[in-house]
């Protein structure tokens, strides 16, 4: 590993960390730092959305699920690579519609228009949303990603500070964002659930 390729690493985990654990302070941080949406997909939206389809492809093609009367079931390798590129393929695509989204309704609630910090809001907000992939590696632990709900709350906190958005209307403005992006991220699920579920058809 280069020294800058370690510089990025520390630089990203330190994010990580700090949005998680201190997201009102993170926030206000990432609103004054200059930044451009091809550098937040290198640098920080690649490497966490394709932690859940590599989990997912892991869990799902090398070590599968134990079923009663049947041992392990595997899915093919070919099935689970497929649905793990498209899985990945689809959630940044979905950090890019959500950004839309958030810069769009902006005004309508107060607020001003900046693609980038909305996709500094999508981006920065989807952390758990990606760390929680990680459980689809085990069969056991899939329930887990549930704690990836915790991105409606970092988005919450987000948006009222990058989109400047009033107070009194941060609640509304959150709850519509938030709708649209369960609804992207429901669609990316059942997308690579067919794709990979097919498997079981041949």
């Amino acid at each position: 590993m280069s020294f800058s390729e370690g510089m990025l690493s520390t630089k990203l985990a330190n994010r990580v960390r700090a949005i998680l654990l201190r997201p009102k302070a993170e926030w206000r941080v990432i609103d004054a730092e200059r930044a451009d949406i091809a550098t937040l997909y290198r640098s920080y939206v690649i490497p966490l959305a394709a932690i859940g389809p590599i989990a997912n492809f892991i869990g799902s093609a090398l070590i599968g699920t134990s079923l009663p009367f049947s041992g392990v079931i595997r899915v093919p390798v070919t099935n689970a690579v497929i649905g793990a590129i498209v899985a990945f393929a689809l959630t940044l695509v979905g950090v890019y519609v959500v950004a839309l989204v958030a810069d769009n309704l902006a005004p309508n609630y107060g607020g001003t228009r900046s693609p980038t910090q909305a996709f500094k809001v999508a981006a920065y907000a989807s952390t758990a949303q990606w760390l929680a992939g990680i459980f689809a590696i085990l069969p056991a632990l899939r329930g887990l990603s549930i704690l990836g709900i915790y991105s409606a709350y970092l988005l919450y906190l987000g948006l009222p500070v990058l989109m400047k958005v009033p107070q009194e209307k941060a609640m509304t403005y959150t709850v519509a964002v938030v709708v649209v992006s369960l609804v992207v991220f429901l669609v990316i699920a059942a997308v690579s659930a067919m794709i990979i579920g097919s498997s079981y058809l041949y």
